[in-house]
């Protein structure tokens, strides 16, 4: 089974223990396995939040806008992924793809 890390101040961190991500629509359907930080990596990452805020909260618009649109391509790049992973969550293949397309057209509207 796969498992995943935290992302804190842009490196991948395991944490003390990993626990399963359920399917909620079945929960026999284990997702993946997902790190639990502690305390430590709590205030870790709270810094790091802290201090890519300082550069964000000065960030022109274009800079801002230039993320959103990065963001959304992302989430284009990787719809069919995404989407197998919402469809599996409501078990409807037509819904999840499509609604990863558009949270990834939206992005890159809400950019302009």
């Amino acid at each position: 089974m796969t498992q995943h890390n935290n992302l804190i101040n842009g490196q991948w961190l395991a944490g003390n223990s990993y626990s399963p991500n359920l399917n909620p629509s079945n929960l026999a359907d284990v997702i993946g396995h997902y790190t639990q930080g502690d305390a430590a990596q709590v205030d870790e990452a709270v810094q790091a939040a802290r201090s890519a805020f300082v550069a964000w909260s000065v960030s022109g618009i274009q800079a801002r806008a230039d993320a959103l649109d990065k963001i959304g391509n992302e989430i284009l790049a990787r719809k069919e992924e995404l989407g197998t992973l919402l469809a599996r969550r409501r078990q409807d293949p037509r819904r999840g793809h499509g609604r990863s397309h558009t949270r990834g057209q939206h992005l890159q509207i809400f950019r302009r």
